[in-house]
C-alpha cells in the first residue's frame, strides 16, 4: 500500500484535541507531527477536519451462521467500516452457537475469509459447558459472555453455582448481560393477568424493569469482588446501577466495568407511544432520570 501522509488533520485522542500530519507506512501509523513531508507519500489535505481513531465495537451481533437472512460476517462488516468502525466483538447467541472451541474456531475461519474489519468473538457460557470454558485457551479470543437475563438466543445461564465456578475459573473477561429472570417473570406475569399475551409496548421497561436490571447487576458485581474475576457489565440502562462502579481509580487498575449503549442515552420511556416495537430491547429504554 505504501506510504500516505495525512495533512492538517484535527486529531482526537486521550481526551484532547490537536492539529497534525500522520504519516502511514502500509496500513500503519508511524509518525504524528506537524509540518511531516515525504517525497513518497500520497498526500491526503484534510483541511483542518477531525480524524478519529477507528471505533471498537465490544457486541455486535452480525447473526452469522444460522441466521444470514438478518445479515453476516461480510454485510455487517462492512456496514460498521462505512461508519467509522474498524474492530469488532460479535457474541455467541448465533446459530448454533458459539459454546465450544470448535464452533469458536469456525467463526474464526469464517471472519478471516470475509471480514472486512478486524474482528474477535466472545465464547457463551451456559449452565452445562464448564469443562468446555476450562479447556479454552484465555488468548483464544476477547472473552466469555453469560446472559444473566434471559435475551435473545435462550442462552440463560441461571445456575447459581455453575456461575461461580465459571468466575473462579476463567482469567479472561466476563461480559454479562445483567437482568433477574424471577423479576422479569413476576412481572410478565402481572401484566399477561391484564392483557393477556398482546401487551402494550409501553409496558416492556416495566416488565423488564429497573429493579430486574440492579438485582442481577449487585449480584454479578459481588460475585466479581468475591472471585476476583474481571467483569464486564454490557448495556447499562439505570441511573442506580452506575452507583455499583467505582469512579476513583484508574481504568487500567479496574477489574470490573461497564458501558452503555447509545439508545439507552438517546431514547427514554416516552418515547413508546411514537416509536413502539422499533425502541423494545433487552434491557429495555427506561425512564428520562434513567437517560
Amino acid at each position: 500500500m505504501g506510504e500516505i501522509l495525512i495533512k492538517n488533520a484535527k486529531i482526537v485522542n486521550a481526551n484532547k484535541i490537536f492539529e497534525s500530519d500522520i504519516l502511514l507506512d502500509n496500513e500503519l501509523i508511524v509518525r504524528i507531527d506537524r509540518d511531516i513531508s515525504s517525497d513518497n507519500a500520497k498526500v491526503i489535505d484534510v483541511d483542518g477536519n477531525y480524524l478519529l481513531p477507528g471505533v471498537i465495537d465490544d457486541q455486535v451481533h452480525f447473526r452469522e451462521p444460522g441466521l444470514t437472512h438478518k445479515g453476516d460476517i461480510a454485510s455487517e462488516s462492512r456496514a460498521a467500516i462505512a461508519g467509522g468502525i474498524t474492530s469488532f466483538m460479535e457474541q455467541p447467541n448465533t446459530n448454533p452457537q458459539t459454546t465450544t472451541i470448535e464452533k469458536l474456531e469456525e467463526k474464526f475461519a469464517r471472519a478471516a475469509d470475509t471480514s472486512y474489519a478486524n474482528y474477535s468473538f466472545l465464547f457463551g457460557g451456559t449452565n452445562d459447558n464448564l469443562e468446555e470454558l476450562k479447556r479454552l485457551d484465555k488468548n483464544a479470543c476477547s472473552g466469555v459472555k453469560l446472559f444473566l437475563g434471559s435475551s435473545t438466543g435462550n442462552m440463560l445461564v441461571d445456575d447459581e453455582e455453575v456461575i461461580e465456578k465459571i468466575f473462579r475459573n476463567t482469567e479472561m473477561v466476563i461480559s454479562v448481560h445483567c437482568e433477574d429472570e424471577t423479576t422479569i417473570k413476576n412481572n410478565l406475569a402481572n401484566y399477561i393477568e391484564q392483557y393477556g399475551e398482546d401487551i402494550p409496548v409501553k409496558y416492556h421497561p416495566l416488565i423488564r424493569s429497573a429493579e430486574a436490571c440492579y438485582l442481577s447487576s449487585s449480584k454479578a458485581i459481588a460475585l466479581a469482588k468475591k472471585t476476583g474475576a474481571r467483569l464486564h457489565v454490557f448495556h447499562l440502562s439505570t441511573g442506580i446501577e452506575t452507583d455499583l462502579f467505582r469512579n476513583d481509580i484508574p481504568l487500567e487498575q479496574k477489574k470490573i466495568t461497564a458501558e452503555v449503549c447509545i439508545h439507552h442515552l438517546w431514547f427514554s420511556d416516552k418515547d413508546y407511544d411514537s416509536k413502539g416495537t422499533l425502541i423494545k430491547w433487552n434491557p429495555a429504554v427506561k425512564t428520562a432520570e434513567d437517560r
